[in-house]
């Protein structure tokens, strides 16, 4: 037999393995309800692609469409009258982001996107004042997070290359370590203000302790904040229990929310019902029983409402309604299970046919990452983003980034066992043996 033969009967083996999971599989109709890429020819493609936009259910044009017409048909009044009222369309989204979050429903709130909130959220919550000038963040964060903290810096007269604390993985690693997240802590201690982090970093799809991190920062006095944009609707939170002062994050991943939606908010419940706590004022976040009086005290809502600045964008809220409906139905705790069956599977199959080839760059303990694999090509010559491109030519949609990452990822309420043989049987084509 040749190695290719060999190899098209081991592809064989694997994809009947993968139907027969598939089949056992109790969210397996969730994938239905979800619109999936076409290629040219009209073929569904393999979409991994979650952690960078999801998937449009199904429901949501007719949401959208329920909505100009509640505009077309009552104008103004579509703020008071109809199925979803306009005033406290927010407030249906409370209990499902709370499920998905560990939180209680007046700790969180949708608004704004994840980088406004996070200026908003150090407006309050880094406030820098003797010897506690320092925000500690990791060494390759998301661009947006590193400079709306470095701005922040220099809003209050401080040099980021003082008072900004970059950690990144040991030399020849490739995935941060908590006990040196939590040495530098301790090394910091008296001088940290805040410490940012995110639940699972984009680049590298490590999940961090977030409890273990939380508590450390808290020993030494300094507050902290998550950034959750691949972390919600994909790993477990208990953002309450662990004590964490703020998140954020935004709902075009892993909550299927499209392009630019609106993203949300957690404020502890110890801090929300601070209502002297400093912040960046806004309409929507005053007193709702007084709010239409128009008076010129600000009296900002209990919880995480107080911090809204405006009424949200109802035409880009609706989507989230639509997603957060199928996570009630499929529930986190069978989307977990789920997810790290599928990563499990992709894992296997590029350690078995590309290990020569391919090294997984994201950590393989189940506490350690989410959906995401992170990719990186050990073959000279073979960049991330000529992969990427190949991939997508043979209807594998991932993505890359910079310098050298391939990201698939495979999302439990719409991907199968199938695809993920069938992505790494393309990667295995793509890159030979």
């Amino acid at each position: 037999m040749t190695d290719a033969a060999a190899f098209d009967a081991a592809c064989a083996t694997a994809l009947d393995a993968a139907r027969a999971a598939d089949q056992r599989d109790p969210l397996r109709a969730f994938a239905d309800r979800f619109l999936h890429p076409v290629d040219a020819a009209g073929r569904r493609v393999t979409y991994l692609c979650g952690h960078s936009l999801g998937l449009q259910p199904a429901s949501v044009a007719t949401l959208v469409r329920e909505e100009l017409d509640a505009w077309a048909r009552r104008g103004v009044l579509g703020h008071h009258d109809g199925a979803r009222p306009w005033i406290p369309y927010h407030e249906r989204l409370a209990p499902a982001l709370a499920r998905l979050t560990g939180a209680a429903t007046d700790e969180v709130v949708a608004m704004n996107s994840l980088t406004v909130n996070l200026h908003l959220m150090m407006v309050s919550f880094f406030r820098p004042a003797g010897a506690r000038t320092r925000i500690l963040i990791e060494a390759s964060a998301f661009p947006s997070d590193r400079y709306a903290v470095e701005s922040q810096l220099r809003f209050h007269g401080l040099d980021p290359a003082q008072h900004l604390v970059e950690i990144g993985p040991r030399a020849g690693e490739r995935v941060l370590r908590t006990e040196d997240l939590v040495a530098a802590i301790e090394r910091d201690g008296e001088r940290l203000a805040l410490v940012l982090l995110p639940g699972v970093q984009y680049l590298t799809g490590q999940c961090l302790d977030m409890a273990a991190l939380t508590a450390a920062a808290h020993r030494v006095g300094a507050t902290v904040g998550l950034d959750l944009a691949h972390a919600i609707g994909n790993v477990p939170l208990a953002l309450h229990d662990w004590n964490v002062d703020f998140a954020i994050w935004c709902s075009y991943k892993y909550l299927n929310a499209g392009p630019g939606a609106i993203g949300g908010c957690f404020v502890h419940a110890r801090h929300g019902q601070d209502t002297t706590r400093p912040r960046f004022a806004g309409w929507w976040g005053h007193d709702k029983a007084t709010r239409f009086r128009m008076g010129p005290d600000f009296h900002p809502i209990a919880g995480a409402e107080g911090w809204q600045l405006s009424n949200p964008p109802v035409l880009a809220t609706a989507p989230l309604i639509a997603s957060l409906e199928l996570f009630d139905a499929a529930t986190l705790p069978r989307l977990r299970e789920k997810s790290l069956a599928l990563t499990g599977r992709l894992r296997e199959l590029i350690q078995t046919w590309l290990a020569d080839t391919v090294e997984i760059v994201t950590p393989a303990e189940a506490d350690a990452h989410g959906a995401q694999l992170s990719l990186r090509v050990k073959r000279p010559g073979t960049t991330s983003r000529r992969l990427d491109e190949r991939l997508a030519a043979e209807g594998v949609i991932g993505d890359w980034r910079e310098p050298d990452v391939l990201r698939l990822a495979p999302a439990p309420l719409y991907n199968s066992h199938a695809d993920v043989v069938h992505a790494a049987t393309v990667l295995r084509k793509v890159l030979g043996p």
